[in-house]
């Protein structure tokens, strides 16, 4: 099947689909976007995603065009075109063209862009015996420079940190924040489990707010597991007895080593296992 791009309320193929050299999406990276993950042809917490998305653009003083019940539909619609059941979904909301230039008010309408295709973002290996990490020394940003919570199309800073980890041999790189405390890794939130307890760092330690990493923590929670938000350093990791990460496209995958030492016994920990288990469980309900 072909595949049919969504860009304000109609259908293209993808050889057609274009927006405007002169969106400021494009220019300066000023738009907002979500990543979301299909299950038998259902959004997986769509209503988050949308809350998360209109959060980012009100952060922006960007205002969307449609309604969030219409965006949801245009979701739910551009997902059954391309006759997705397991896929991935790329919402995106740009500034819209003007002149060049920063200034936003010049802008004509928000561009809205909907992707509805497949992800690959890691080969299974990693899921059956974990990733390797490597400490960045590209950090978060400043939370009083641009929040981290505001999931804008500008991700240098995590494209920076993506390479040096690349460049290290690790497919994903821890990110401290600006105190030197663990904030994320480039594109997922990160867990520990120490003596059986669940600990993730807090939203004010320069992370995105993950819509996964919510839902693991209240399958954490279901599962009488002890959690908690808190800030950490890599001590905490080195001497945790697992690690996992989580993201929507990602979902959850664990992590056996971080700069060349072994997390635990270097091997998938049990409770990874068992909220892995509840997430695949949790997405097919």
């Amino acid at each position: 099947m072909s595949r049919q791009i969504y860009i304000n309320g109609q259908f293209f193929a993808p050889e057609d689909a274009k927006i405007s050299v002169y969106d400021h999406g494009l220019l300066y990276g000023d738009g907002v976007f979500e990543g979301m993950r299909s299950y038998g042809g259902k959004v997986f917490r769509l209503e988050q995603h949308l809350e998360r998305l209109d959060e980012s653009a009100r952060a922006i003083a960007l205002k969307l065009p449609i309604s969030m019940q219409q965006l949801a539909t245009d979701v739910n619609e551009t997902v059954a075109k391309n006759g997705l059941d397991d896929g991935y979904i790329r919402l995106i909301v740009t500034r819209g063209s003007g002149p060049l230039g920063l200034d936003p008010f010049k802008c004509n309408e928000p561009q809205i862009i909907i992707i509805a295709d497949t992800i690959t973002l890691y080969p299974q290996t990693y899921y059956d015996n974990g990733l390797e990490l490597v400490t960045a020394s590209t950090i978060r940003n400043h939370p009083a420079a641009l929040s981290p919570r505001i999931k804008s199309l500008n991700y240098l800073n995590n494209i920076m940190a993506k390479m040096e980890g690349l460049k290290a041999g690790c497919i994903e790189a821890l990110m401290l924040n600006h105190k030197g405390e663990v904030a994320e890794c480039t594109g997922d939130n990160l867990f520990i489990v120490k003596n059986g307890r669940l600990s993730t760092p807090p939203i004010d330690a320069g992370i995105l707010e993950g819509v996964t990493r919510n839902a693991v923590l209240e399958l954490a929670r279901l599962a009488g597991i002890e959690t908690s938000e808190t800030p950490m350093t890599r001590h905490d990791i080195y001497v945790a007895d697992e690690c996992f990460l989580t993201g929507s496209a990602a979902e959850v995958i664990p992590a056996v080593m971080l700069d060349g030492r072994p997390i635990g016994d270097g091997k998938v920990g049990p409770i990874t296992q068992q909220l892995n288990q509840a997430f695949r469980k949790l997405v097919r309900a």
